[in-house]
């Protein structure tokens, strides 16, 4: 069996660890480990770009501004400066690696608007910036030659003095599967990356790929880690609806350029909730389509842009036209059916301003991590501005400190699987996963209540019972590692929705319709305790 060691373990091949390998490489040698192919990432879904400060008449504290308006004051004000302040320089960093961004004659960025954003701020690639981005860093990733990646390697559980049998906090690495094989094995570390992305598919219909299982959440939990603000899962509000296929993102960039959304009967609504119309923040419009079409019983609404051009529309947004085309929409004559889907995690594992988790030796960026940076809700394309910014205030934290090996690391134990057994009973796990997407779609969604929540933690509690003890007598997967990771992170979720009696952001109760407390107060949870 395997044993391997690196001074920096990466777990996640999305832009926040790749960025991550190449400013650490420098410093020793590092191992991504990524549990599909290197390309497979949420980065690759993300259409609409990077939000940075670029034009002329645009300031940073404009941009700070938006960014706490859209979090419902619940961001750290101290996180978003830095995120506003770093994030152009690194953009600039992607443009010099050959990231294809749009450019004006002139050279300077061509930049759109979307939801929640005063100015045009939006850094883009067409509609496919993030497969752009997943792209040109993986090839400078794969000439780099102290970086290695393992693909098709999933992550089970962070090494920690528990499978020591030992007392104390302090990660030492990762056992991983391999998916091909089925041999668990341990990887140490001087310091471990977790940049395992989002949990989308905790919810039946999602915008995320199917790798989106929480599993750096999830791991981080069981090992220890202070885990932040779950109950501010982010809807996006235009998925394209399509009874029998995955959900496919209609980027707020086609509303930045002037799609309009209309009810049922072809009138726009959205002025009649927010000021700002169709380009109100995302949790704005999320619940104004949610109420739109329960007020008529209709399963979407449409988003229309068929008064641009039809060579504006196909420029502008190639991939959206060209799988819309797909399915027999032409956007340049046809509305589009869209509805809202879970699509990203604004609360997560919680780290500072360095990355830094509450397990030394453990960091985390992106959407796995709780930077403070979303509040109760993301601005629009702060995702992969805050990937940029974190993963490179990692990598400058861990030059400094200089992490060494230790003697603990020679002792860690390799994986036991002493008492498991191979099973064919992948009808429970796939039983359970259903049940746990339908739960959390039914009852925890963007609208809530009491009563809602308490009926979705009891059917939870039951099947995190359920898995927890298949989980400690087989033989482990992939699936059936996913499956504990989801029910974790849908019990995170639900505990702390049920914790926070006020509506806020995302979070929107029945039962508390008011914002309670004007000031910042975060719901942490460690050990099984539930602080707010």
């Amino acid at each position: 069996m395997p044993r391997i060691k690196t001074d920096f373990l990466v777990l996640g091949s999305g832009i926040t660890g790749l960025f991550a390998a190449l400013k650490l490489a420098p410093y020793g040698s590092v191992i991504i480990v990524t549990k599909k192919s290197d390309y497979e990432s949420n980065t690759n879904y993300a259409q609409g770009g990077i939000a940075s400060v670029f034009a002329e008449g645009d300031k940073l504290e404009d941009h700070v501004k938006d960014t706490l308006e859209a979090g419902a004051w619940l961001c750290d004000p101290a996180a978003v400066q830095v995120l506003v302040e770093e994030g152009p320089p690194l953009v600039k960093e992607l443009l010099n690696y050959g990231v294809p961004f749009n450019l004006e004659p002139s050279g300077k960025f061509d930049l759109s608007r979307e939801g929640g954003h005063g100015k045009n701020r939006i850094v883009h690639a067409h509609d496919r910036t993030g497969r752009e981005i997943e792209k040109t860093l993986l090839g400078v990733v794969k000439q780099n030659q102290n970086i290695q990646i393992l693909e098709y390697h999933t992550l089970v559980d962070l090494i920690t003095p528990h499978h020591l049998k030992r007392k104390g906090l302090v990660c030492y690495g990762a056992y991983v599967l391999s998916n091909h094989t089925g041999e668990v094995f341990p990887i140490l570390a001087k310091e471990t990356i977790l940049a395992t992305g989002g949990a989308g598919q905790v919810y039946s219909h999602t915008t995320n790929p199917k790798i989106a299982t929480g599993d750096g959440v999830a791991s981080a939990y069981r090992a220890g880690a202070l885990i932040k603000n779950m109950e501010f899962y982010q809807f996006h509000p235009t998925a394209l609806y399509h009874e029998d296929g995955d959900s496919f993102l209609i980027s707020e960039a086609v509303r930045g350029k002037g799609a309009i959304l209309l009810n049922k009967d072809g009138e726009p609504f959205m002025k009649r909730y927010h000021p700002m119309g169709d380009l109100a923040p995302r949790d704005v419009v999320a619940r104004a389509i949610d109420s739109e079409m329960k007020k008529r019983g209709e399963a979407h609404v449409w988003l229309d842009v068929t008064h641009l051009s039809s060579s504006q529309i196909r420029e502008s947004f190639p991939s959206i036209y060209e799988k819309c085309k797909e399915l027999g929409i032409d956007i340049t004559t046809d509305r589009i059916p869209v509805v809202p889907v879970a699509h990203f995690l604004c609360g997560g594992v919680a780290s500072d301003l360095e990355g830094k988790t509450t397990i030394p030796n453990l960091s985390t960026a992106g959407e796995t991590a709780c930077t403070g940076v979303h509040g109760g809700n993301r601005l629009a394309s702060n995702s992969l501005l805050e990937c940029l910014v974190f993963s490179n205030r990692i990598a400058k934290r861990i030059a400094k400190e200089n992490p060494e090996f230790v003697k603990t690391h020679d002792e860690i134990p390799s994986w036991n699987k002493e008492g498991m057994v191979n099973t064919e009973e992948w009808v429970l796990i796939s039983h359970d996963l259903n049940e746990i997407k339908n739960t959390m779609s039914n009852y925890v969604g963007i609208v809530r209540s009491d009563l809602r929540l308490k009926r979705a933690k009891r059917r939870m509690d039951l099947i995190y019972d359920e898995v927890k003890d298949y989980y400690n007598r087989t033989v482990i997967t992939n699936p059936l590692i996913e499956l504990r990771n989801l029910v974790i992170v849908a019990e995170l979720i639900i505990r702390s929705a049920l914790a926070r009696k006020e509506s806020r952001g995302l979070h929107f109760s029945t039962d508390y319709p008011e914002n309670r407390n004007p000031s910042r107060v975060d719901t942490e949870i460690k050990n099984e305790k539930v602080v707010l």
